[in-house]
């Protein structure tokens, strides 16, 4: 018998939608700066396009408390309780979603790196050759992230898995600790405690050239474990009293943390900062739903938000293919914008044929056969 399900959140695919935003425009201005285009005026001295473009990270940041609060939220609406998950349905859910997306996309990377396309070729920040097979591991295994730390940003188009990894790893330990801890209130100490643990780690390692204080484990899980907290406080706690100011509140709390400096000099606290802004955003949006408007803007805007995870995977293989075109250190001035554009679209599209077409079929197909019997 099929179980109830609840409406779904609009307002959680429009987040999806601002943080993969900003993870396009922020990797998009790393090859092809846009401070020389008509669009850019001055802040404070600064350009604002650069303002909006070089904290792309707390979109990914944004992605994290989403990804734990709808992990938890499912969690607790398949199995009531996160003591009684069956650890086995919830890694073939995962699985189902994830693998073979991921798989898809190693393949085309190594398609493209084996006709000699720079973007794709395997090797590390000093420009030596590396293994690729040691490369496809680390992403296939969840450990790109500490690759990277490593050895560099090994493979252009790769290099996204690094958040991947994060969420793997919370993939695996999410239904075991559950299980584990029997009693919901551990859950939320060890939850409590990660956060604790998070911003201290993020100061030890800001220093450190490797990018450890972004791409670790312990640099990141914070944001996860924010919104695993949202989805269990949300059974608990309705802010449904004065929920536009606290939405309102909370989208500016946001946008000052986003806009106060570059994310290597805030992140220690900004980005547990950014985490609890989110979570109190989506714990509002729970509490008191309100309908996005119908229209093809907002409909295009929660389709590019559901499809935010076949959008992350591909846009650097899309960009990747621009820079062969148009190398970045001979391209200047206004085509930038006509490039951007380009950009966003060839990757919305072909984000959408590749999860309409291949991840929706092959999750359903799985879900069917091995859980949904």
């Amino acid at each position: 018998m099929s179980k109830k399900r609840d409406p779904p959140n609009e307002f959680i695919d429009v987040l999806r939608f601002i943080s993969i935003m900003l993870v396009l425009i922020h990797h998009f201005n790393i090859p092809y700066k846009l401070s020389d285009t008509w669009i850019t005026f001055s802040i404070l001295d600064h350009s604002f396009i650069t303002l909006l473009a070089r904290n792309g990270n707390y979109g990914v940041t944004m992605f994290f408390v989403i990804s734990g609060y709808l992990i938890t939220f499912h969690a607790l609406q398949r199995w009531k309780e996160l003591k009684n998950i069956d650890y086995k349905v919830f890694y073939l859910l995962r699985c189902a979603r994830i693998i073979p997306t991921l798989f898809l996309l190693v393949i085309v990377v190594n398609i493209l790196g084996m006709f000699g396309l720079k973007p794709f070729i395997t090797q590390t920040s000093h420009e030596l050759p590396m293994i690729q097979s040691l490369v496809n591991l680390a992403a296939l295994t969840f450990w790109m992230n500490i690759l990277i730390i490593h050895e560099g940003w090994v493979n252009y188009a790769l290099g996204v898995l690094w958040s991947l990894s994060v969420e793997e790893v919370f993939y695996v330990i999410f239904p075991l600790l559950a299980i584990c801890l029997k009693k919901e209130y551990f859950f939320y100490v060890v939850c409590l405690v990660v956060i604790g643990i998070c911003p201290y780690f993020r100061a030890l390692t800001i220093t450190d050239e490797n990018g450890a204080y972004l791409y670790h484990y312990l640099s990141s899980i914070d944001g996860i474990a924010f919104g695993c907290l949202t989805a269990l406080i949300s059974r608990r706690v309705s802010i449904t009293k004065n929920s536009h100011y606290f939405k309102y509140v909370m989208m500016m709390c946001l946008i000052l943390i986003y806009f106060s400096g570059p994310i290597r000099e805030t992140c220690v606290w900004g980005v547990s900062a950014f985490s609890l802004c989110s979570s109190v955003l989506i714990l509002t949006s729970v509490s008191h739903p309100i309908p996005v408007q119908d229209n093809l803007i907002s409909r295009v805007i929660k389709r590019i938000g559901r499809n935010s995870y076949e959008i992350y995977l591909f846009h650097l293989v899309i960009l990747g293919l621009i820079k062969v075109v148009y190398l970045p250190q001979e391209t200047s001035g206004n085509i930038k914008l006509l490039l951007l554009l380009t950009y966003l679209v060839v990757t919305f599209l072909f984000s959408f044929y590749i999860e309409k077409f291949f991840s929706h079929p092959i999750n359903y197909k799985i879900r069917k056969r091995l859980i949904e019997k």
